[in-house]
């Protein structure tokens, strides 16, 4: 049963008056739950930041020494460990949710709040990081040579820039869908359930 089936389900079985330990339970469901959506969506992206770059130098061992010199090489690792750090702490703040018992209601619209501003922040943060590997990619060949930047930099600089554009515009719609399909939906239903509570 998915979570939509679950919400629905829940709605119209339950009266008019529903007790927070009702609530609580159905936030909480460890298959279900909104809680345990977030918590699956957060802990898949630490796991694939985590695989991303060790499979790349993987690929790569027949080059080991310079793959290990690349400057971008080791901006996306930061990158990578930036966004497994942030994950990890909403990852935590969700599992506190799940197991507390006694989760009030301005506890629960402070957490969701919190974890919405921090999507934000998110959404914001790809843009800039879309932009820094940009100017990497612009500026990198002056100091390190690689084949394929040689060939991107020998496409005139309009068309590059035309490309950069439309990288930008698909960074937002595919983030947007992204963010709402995996977070997004979660946290409007949890608020929708903070809004049943008293």
């Amino acid at each position: 049963m998915e979570l939509d089936d679950l919400k629905q389900t829940w709605q119209k079985s339950q009266p008019t008056t529903t007790s927070n330990t009702d609530i609580m339970q159905l936030i909480q469901h460890k298959t279900y739950g909104p809680v345990a959506a977030l918590k699956k969506a957060f802990r898949k992206q630490i796991i694939l930041m985590g695989i991303i770059p060790v499979y790349f130098i993987l690929i790569n061992t027949n080059d080991l020494p310079h793959v290990l010199n690349s400057v971008i090489l080791w901006a996306y690792i930061a990158f990578c460990i930036g966004v497994i750090v942030f994950s990890y702490y909403n990852y935590r703040m969700v599992t506190k949710m799940e197991s507390m018992d006694n989760l009030v209601k301005a506890n629960l619209e402070q957490q969701v709040s919190l974890l919405e501003t921090r999507m934000k922040w998110k959404k914001t943060g790809l843009v800039i990081a879309l932009a820094f590997f940009i100017l990497l990619t612009e500026i990198v060949p002056y100091f390190q040579h690689y084949r394929m930047l040689d060939k991107w930099h020998a496409l005139h600089p309009a068309i590059r820039f035309l490309i950069y554009a439309a990288l930008f515009a698909l960074q937002y719609f595919a983030n947007t869908w992204v963010n709402e399909r995996r977070y997004g939906r979660h946290l409007s239903y949890l608020k929708e359930l903070a809004n049943e509570m008293h």
